[in-house]
């Protein structure tokens, strides 16, 4: 049975909604304060970490780089909703709405200590959230809806005042019998005071407002943008520079994707929901385990050693069959084998176990860095300081293995060890512990329709560290034919290919295939990219009209 003063649902509701953005925003503010982890963002790396494969790979498939930004809204969602069911439960007793703030809370500290950067005062921002959610929560309701012992202090002063009134209304009082104190009914049963309801919350709305935008300046007290700017203005350069691309690398056909990747469109894959930022002042790169002598280098000390540029392609393991996480560019680094001589590497150690700023761990043979290729300490790309969300100020890049064992961000420390002695991050997830590259080819054009006749069909293909020699082209049941490459600086690079088809009316599917310098021609064995990269020939299905 309701109590006889509960509120609509919507109003309770409304009042948990509030609540919740009230413990969001003080949560915020007290994790910008204490330079901590918002609870919002620890539970959401908490779900990256415990998603399974399938689904992670789902995600990607679904949302492409955009699939964190979703992971968020819809965290998002899911605390409106808890926060609304909280409202409604606290119609029958505020304490079990206060109660439920608590738990929830607590499923924000258990998040927030389980990750790596989880500092002395941790708990202190779900906790002081829930905290001043559950105080909202109490407030509102007891503003709209007085307390029981508020209707007999009432009714008590109102006997104060027929007693004095007594002698002056004689006459009347005689004509009207005492009433009861409480008197309600139909709709007033459940009625509560409206104007109290909107003006406390929109008190809510403020102090959660103001506490979440106060916590994000807090927070951005973090910004490297600054600091990127400065190193831009003294960025060193090679000590032999790259001459320039060689003439032909780029066909210009309209829609094939660019020999070179844009910074702002360079894909971007990992486990990060928020960017760190790292300051190169304060940065560091340590260099331990399985070495002679163990190396600590700031940020100066690396940009004045010998630089080395190079182009090379990235590929994530995580892309399907002519899917879209690839990208080239030109690198401006140290070499990772000369500051790992300097170490000194132990005969049997073959794996070097990299750990970004975030936690996230990533597992590169040793032998493959130590091969005279050009894997780098990298801190500039395509003439310019890195990116934030691709590793500022110090990331590696090493050809030929996908990005999930090769291509830490925000590299800060390398531990020398062996694959039968540590774990990765990807590893115990499903992926395999070394992965190189497999042979790989793309068909960016065309899609959908074109008009029948002759149309170009164009992509790019990759094995890097191998090289591409030759990509074939299939129209339905045709032969094979050859395509015409474009030209590349090294082996560790795209390489983009095009060929001329006539093409007659009606639907046509149009397959690729390529061959890396080896002789290895891609499979037509399909295979998904868990737990070594995905396999089969590209294929688009379009119409010539």
């Amino acid at each position: 049975m309701e109590p006889r003063t509960a509120p609509p649902r919507w109003a309770a509701a409304l009042i948990g909604v509030i609540s919740g953005a009230v413990a969001l925003g003080v949560s915020q503010l007290v994790a910008g304060l204490f330079n901590g982890v918002s609870p919002v963002i620890a539970v959401g790396n908490a779900a990256v970490d415990l998603s399974p494969l399938w689904l992670k790979e789902w995600a990607i498939r679904a949302f492409g780089e955009n699939d964190k930004n979703v992971l968020l809204g819809g965290i998002l969602v899911v605390i409106v909703l808890i926060a609304a069911g909280l409202g409604v439960l606290a119609r029958r007793r505020v304490g079990f709405g206060v109660t439920g703030l608590f738990l929830f809370g607590a499923v924000g500290m258990v998040a927030v200590l389980s990750g790596e950067d989880s500092g002395p005062f941790g708990i202190l921002p779900p906790l002081l959230g829930a905290a001043a959610g559950a105080m909202v929560l109490s407030w509102l309701f007891a503003r709209i809806e007085p307390p029981p012992w508020a209707e007999s202090e009432r009714a008590e002063a109102a006997r104060e005042v027929t007693t004095e009134a007594a002698g002056e209304a004689e006459s009347e009082a005689e004509d009207e019998a005492e009433r009861p104190p409480v008197m309600r009914a139909g709709a007033d049963l459940h009625s509560f005071n409206r104007r109290k309801l909107l003006t406390g919350v929109a008190v809510g709305a403020g102090v959660a407002g103001a506490s979440g935008l106060a916590g994000g300046w807090l927070a951005g007290r973090n910004d490297v943008s600054g600091a990127r700017t400065e190193v831009a203005k003294a960025l060193p350069t090679a000590a032999t520079p790259l001459p320039e691309l060689p003439p032909g690398v780029d066909f210009k056909i309209p829609n094939l994707s660019p020999f070179t990747t844009p910074n702002h469109d360079f894909y971007r894959v990992d486990t990060a929901l928020v960017v760190p930022s790292v300051d190169p002042k304060t940065w560091t790169l340590r260099i331990h385990g399985m070495v002679d002598r163990p190396i600590e280098l700031t940020f100066d000390q690396l940009i004045r050693r010998p630089l080395m540029e190079a182009d090379v392609t990235l590929t994530c393991v995580s892309n399907d069959v002519n899917g879209p996480y690839v990208g080239n560019a030109r690198w401006l680094g140290v070499a990772m084998a000369d500051v790992l001589r300097e170490a000194g590497l132990q005969a049997d150690a073959d794996m070097l176990l990299s750990t970004s700023d975030d936690g996230w761990t990533c597992g590169t043979p040793v032998d493959v860095v130590m091969d005279g290729r050009n894997a780098m300490f990298a801190f500039a790309m395509n003439g310019e300081v890195l990116p934030v969300s691709h590793g500022f100020p110090v990331r590696q890049v090493v050809p030929g293995l996908y990005g999930y064992v090769s291509a830490t961000k925000w590299v800060v420390d390398i531990k020398v060890t062996r694959f039968d002695r540590d774990e990765a991050y990807w590893t115990p997830r499903g992926w395999a512990p070394r992965g190189p590259i497999k042979t790989q080819s793309r068909i960016d054009l065309p899609r959908n329709k074109v008009k029948a006749g002759t149309n170009t069909i164009a992509g790019v293909a990759w094995a890097q560290h191998r090289g591409i020699e030759k990509v074939e082209v299939k129209v339905d049941e045709s032969e094979w034919r050859v395509a015409r490459l474009a030209e590349v600086p090294g082996p560790d690079t795209w390489r983009q290919w095009a060929i001329d088809w006539d093409f007659t009316p009606g639907l046509h599917t149009i397959r690729c295939r390529a061959t890396d310098a080896t002789g290895q021609t891609q499979t037509n064995r399909g295979a998904p990219p868990a737990p070594d990269g995905a396999t089969g020939y590209p294929s688009v299905l379009m119409e010539a009209t």
